[in-house]
């Protein structure tokens, strides 16, 4: 093939065939290239234009597709233009959706009917399935996913009696997984078809990837373990059907949830996040469990580092896998779309996770495949073992997104230390802690870091956004293999993120606030100015955000006070007897009289 700068039409032609796949469409359709065939030989009477290729599905509601292809040296300008669009009209007459493309070997522009479509990744070439998704649904309703995860977790909790959280969690993970992978499950199913059909549904997904993978069988595992207190093996004939009419209703709740992350609105709306919001509500006191990262933050973080379609993306405590399904959902958003050649590289290749809890390592796996994404780049390992170091180490990450667990039990700075000293020179990584973690890090392992690398950035997130933990935290940034050598970093103080608490809901952006104060950060961040909070701060000094110390100030009131309880106690005078003795005489002595403005109380001589 030649340069594409020296392409004939003929050779654009034959280019856009091999990208879009046209060679490989299945049954139903009617698609192809070339310069012969008319539109009337298409089924368009009358119509005697020929375009250069055509996608015409057999079910006139589907979208449409037509090609028009030109040689590398004619730009795509106005009469090439005018050309596409007098076919669109003529596909029109039949399909209430085409798609026009405009090709010329190196240039696309795509027109979605007489709209010209001018989206991150439109100017590249893409398969059709594409540009065949152009017309479908652009939003997800999140609150219904909330409504349903709340139906959901009350009939596991209640109904079928399973009471741990993370089981409830695990449980509904699967199913979505098997109604991912398309497992059989039907209403009017008993709890064994039911069990078996996601059972079955994950061995034989897992079975497909168990070579890239062995640790990925343990999701099925987890699953099989699973204990709840619904009698579900009851020979009698009405808790048989009641027991019928709940996975019933299990399933259909799990189907519209499936179908909202299947299509390609889904823009990385964390379903596990959604999960621990939702099933934390339940959650008894005493029950441990992780500090999920909410899903602003985690798309806030990813901004702040500049992440982009081309970055392998590493969180070496992972979770259920929130900071990568972000990273990915971003990373395909600037590519194109879920159905570019980009997308899937992105998904197999450039996502890293590693989660140690073997129970919330099963949610990440689960999180990974609902997506059916980089599965097989999550180990379950001890991120501050020598195993993982080497195991980041031959990833070639480029950026660390992480929120690892913040109690010295679990080994916090160890986890940081690691990754930091595993990852390449030169790579940002971003880990949210508590305000003052670094500052109470023993002085050695500090100074070990500050060897190697350097603190760029402290932002302090707003002070209730862990809602109901009582902990205050910050994003800290920081670059590898660059020692520290007494540098000063950034900092400033995110103090609102918009967002507000909703009764047993967690917060919430409820007026859609955040958006504009994401990017006012974001400018502040990048700039590294433009904000009242923005300190520049030395490392001998302190390693945080230094909130500002209200300045003291005394009023006269308080000065009176102060004057008057200090002559009180010269004399000798019980200033809580003579308050009490005063108030007394004031409200039942006094009289008491004036207007809108004023007060007046009287007291009679005795």
């Amino acid at each position: 093939m030649k340069m594409a700068e020296n392409m004939t039409e003929d050779e654009a032609r034959d280019k856009a065939r091999e990208i879009l796949g046209l060679n490989s469409v299945g049954g139903g359709v009617i698609a192809g290239v070339g310069q012969l065939t008319t539109f009337n030989q298409l089924g368009f009477k009358g119509r005697l234009d020929k375009p250069d290729g055509w996608y015409l599905p057999s079910t006139k509601t589907d979208t449409a597709v037509v090609l028009e292809t030109k040689a590398s040296k004619i730009s795509l300008e106005a009469p090439q233009v005018k050309e596409l669009l007098k076919n669109i009209r003529i596909m029109n007459a039949k399909y209430e959706h085409v798609v026009g493309i405009l090709y010329n070997g190196e240039s696309t522009r795509v027109f979605k009917n007489g709209e010209e479509y001018k989206e991150k990744g439109s100017e590249k070439l893409h398969n059709i399935a594409y540009y065949t998704a152009l017309f479908n649904v652009d939003h997800i309703d999140k609150q219904r996913i909330y409504e349903l995860t709340a139906r959901i977790n009350n009939c596991l909790h209640f109904e079928f009696g399973i009471r741990n959280l993370y089981h409830r969690m695990i449980f509904t993970a699967c199913a979505l997984v098997a109604k991912r992978y398309d497992a059989l499950m039907v209403s009017g199913m008993d709890y064994s078809e039911f069990h078996n059909a996601i059972l079955n549904c994950l061995n034989k997904e897992l079975l497909r990837d168990k070579h890239q993978n062995q640790k990925l069988s343990l999701l099925a595992d987890v699953f099989s373990e699973i204990r709840m207190n619904l009698n579900v093996n009851s020979e009698d004939e009405k808790e048989q059907e009641h027991v019928k009419d709940l996975i019933s209703n299990f399933i259909d709740w799990v189907t519209e949830i499936s179908d909202c992350l299947n299509s390609d609105a889904w823009r990385g709306e964390d379903v596990m996040g959604i999960f621990f919001n939702e099933f934390n509500r339940y959650k008894k006191k005493s029950e441990s469990g992780q500090v999920l990262t909410p899903e602003h933050i985690t798309d806030f973080i990813y901004r702040i580092l500049e992440v982009n379609q081309d970055d392998r993306v590493l969180d070496a405590a992972c979770g259920s896998g929130g900071f990568l399904v972000k990273a990915m959902a971003n990373m395909i958003d600037e590519a194109g779309g879920v159905n570019t050649e980009k997308a899937r590289e992105i998904k197999q290749n450039q996502l890293f996770g590693i989660e140690f809890d073997r129970e919330i390592y099963a949610l990440a796996c689960a999180n990974m495949l609902i997506h059916k994404d980089g599965k097989t780049n999550l180990e379950q390992l001890d991120a501050r073992s020598e195993e993982a170091g080497k195991w980041i180490g031959r990833q070639n990450i480029t950026k660390v997104l992480m929120n690892p667990p913040y109690e010295k039990k679990y080994g916090c700075m160890d986890i940081v230390e690691n990754v930091l000293d595993s990852v390449p020179p030169h790579t940002s990584c971003a880990f949210i802690l508590p305000d003052k973690k670094l500052e109470k890090t023993g002085k050695k392992q500090m100074a070990r870091i500050f060897e190697h690398h350097r603190l760029r950035k402290v932002v302090k997130l707003p002070e209730d956004l862990f809602f109901g933990i009582g902990m205050t935290t910050s994003i800290f940034v920081f670059e590898t293999g660059v020692p520290q050598s007494g540098h000063e970093f950034f900092t400033c103080w995110m103090k609102d993120d918009g967002l507000e608490t909703v009764k047993n809901k967690g917060r919430h952006d409820v007026h859609d606030r955040w958006p504009e104060i994401e990017r006012y950060w974001i400018d502040v961040v990048s700039k590294q100015s433009g904000d009242d909070t923005c300190v520049w701060e030395s490392p001998d000094e302190c390693l945080s955000y230094q909130v500002p110390v209200k300045p003291f100030e005394i009023s006269e009131e308080d000065f009176r006070k102060t004057a008057m309880d200090y002559l009180m106690y010269k004399k000798g005078i019980d200033a809580k007897a003579f308050s009490g003795q005063l108030f007394d005489r004031i409200m039942y002595s006094a009289t008491i009289d004036g207007d809108e403005d004023n007060v007046i109380i009287s007291l009679r001589k005795r």
